[in-house]
């Protein structure tokens, strides 16, 4: 633009801008109010995001749902706490001064803490938990050992913590850890038409016996994945539902939305009530034996099942289901009785070795056994069939559900992308996610989940495999794969199966 050239400045404005807690702006429809759409908070860029922003605020408003995965600014990323005067002021500050600073792999937020604690925050702070905050809460990403300091030192190379979590990763694969995931949101619906209401938004078929748990999706009409949780039925008209922290009110709103009118059901959030307590690896049964009488054979109480314990005087519902990959239970305690039951399991274990451990070694966990996290590795813009979860959805019986349109018609034709599993030989080389993939030379996607598997000594990633013409099992196994690690390219191998346990020999143990 020539006439910019000597044009000069003749006047300076400095105006008010609106900053989020996080850095990104806000799209989306309101979950408290139905038809209230809001695109606000855009942080300074409003004018470059506004094409994109417009557009996609426009699709959401006439087709009643977003046309792509729109996580990272939707409006059901915040919460009640949100609105909490002081944390608000003093998060968007602390996010306002990130704006043009380094970014880190990792990276917490440090104003604003602690907000929400679980019932066994003090008691794992005095234990050396190094605390990450995700929706208001406090939890423990790694534990430090005597005369280490638990503070994070983020890197693009081998974080500070990274041997801690590689010892905590090992003692679950060889002995049994404590996992305190109070965190996760949790929800029950009750009522004479909870079963026809869940089997409408649920993929995976939900009408099981009670005590049975169910792995499940939900989709939208595009067949893309909303949510990605776990059902528990606990009798004919009552089901328990638990699903990720990150996502408490995305998924709460997903699901009350898409409730068939006139169903008599009752949605109610719970996540406050209980405490949760994961209790993995292969000593966990030696451990919860001594702390009940009931019998925890794997022919009575096998994978997939609920049952309800009495465990230090308190009622628990014990889900046998896991997400790092080994033997274990989720502890639902009510959170008055958590630090009494939590105090019994670590005295009752310590002739087993029972540790604490936290959520960076359940991403090496899950990583290694290939579970994939929604918002990175399964999204809106992943179907159930693309991510390999087929299997969770219930195209082989006649129940109509949400997306099964979509889902029918892209099974009768070809994939364009699958998720496949990739691991690098070279114990140097840092994945992170977000990684170059590389088939034969061309690039066909990249990684959405990337780390270390301190079980098989190797780096491993998980990530779409793209390819107009279609992606099948051959296509897939034929290619030369590299990643492109920090401008870098390193060799890289394909599998279809998880680097840890493909049969699941161990979690059914």
């Amino acid at each position: 633009m020539p006439a910019l050239e000597n044009a000069g400045i003749r006047q300076l404005i400095n105006g008010p801008e609106a900053f989020t807690p996080d850095g990104s702006f806000i799209l989306g429809e309101s979950p408290e109010v139905r038809g209230f759409f809001v695109g606000a908070g855009f942080n300074a860029y409003g004018i470059a995001a506004n094409g994109g922003a417009g557009r996609a605020l426009a699709e959401w408003i006439v087709g009643g749902e977003p046309s792509m995965d729109l996580w990272p600014v939707d409006i059901r990323r915040f919460g009640e706490h949100h609105r909490e005067t002081k944390f608000l002021i003093e998060r968007t500050t602390e996010a306002t001064g990130k704006h043009y600073t380094m970014a880190w792999p990792g990276e917490e937020h440090e104003s604003g803490r602690p907000l929400k604690m679980s019932p066994l925050y003090d008691r794992l702070k005095s234990g050396g938990g190094c605390f990450g905050s995700k929706f208001g809460w406090e939890r423990p990403n790694w534990f430090a050992p005597d005369g280490v300091e638990p503070r994070d030192e983020p890197s693009y190379g081998r974080a500070n913590w990274f041997e801690h979590v590689a010892r905590e990763h090992r003692h679950t694969r060889e002995k049994v850890s404590l996992f305190d995931e109070s965190s996760f949101a949790k929800y029950r619906l009750d009522g004479p038409a909870a079963e026809k209401a869940l089997s409408w938004i649920c993929a995976n078929d939900i009408a099981v016996e009670p005590g049975r748990l169910v792995y499940t999706q939900l989709c939208n009409r595009r067949g893309g994945i909303e949510a990605d949780l776990t059902v528990c039925r606990l009798a004919e008209d009552q089901f328990y539902i638990v699903t990720g922290t990150g996502s408490a009110s995305r998924d709460l709103n997903w699901i009350e939305r898409n409730i068939p009118d006139g169903s008599d059901v009752v949605l109610t959030d719970v996540s406050m009530e209980t405490a949760v307590l994961g209790l993995m690896g292969p000593l966990a049964r030696e451990v919860l034996t001594q702390a009940t009488d009931a019998d925890l054979s794997s022919d009575v109480f096998p994978f997939a099942t609920s049952r309800e314990l009495e465990i230090a005087g308190t009622t628990v519902r014990a889900m046998r289901v896991t997400f790092v990959g080994e033997l274990g239970w989720e502890l639902h305690v009510p959170a008055g009785s958590a630090v009494e039951v939590y105090n019994l399991l670590t005295e009752l274990g310590q002739a087993h070795g029972i540790a604490n451990a936290g959520y960076r070694a359940i991403d090496s966990l899950r990583l290694e056994k290939g579970y994939r996290i929604w918002g990175a590795d399964v999204t809106p813009d992943h179907t159930p069939l693309e991510a390999g979860l087929g299997w969770a959805a219930k195209l082989k019986t006649a129940t109509p559900f949400l997306g099964r349109e979509a889902l029918e018609q892209q099974k009768a034709g070809r994939l364009a992308k699958r998720l496949a599993f990739f691991t690098v030989d070279d114990p140097e080389v840092v994945l992170l996610g977000r990684e170059t993939i590389y088939r034969s030379g061309e690039r066909v996607g990249w990684l959405t989940s990337g780390g270390f598997g301190h079980s098989v000594g190797q780096g491993l990633g998980m990530g779409y495999v793209r390819n107009a013409d279609g992606v099948d099992r051959d296509f897939l196994l034929s290619g030369n794969y590299e990643l492109e690690v920090a401008c870098e390219r390193v060799p890289a191998n394909l599998s279809l199966q998880p680097a840890y346990d493909p049969k699941s020999e161990r979690v059914k143990m």
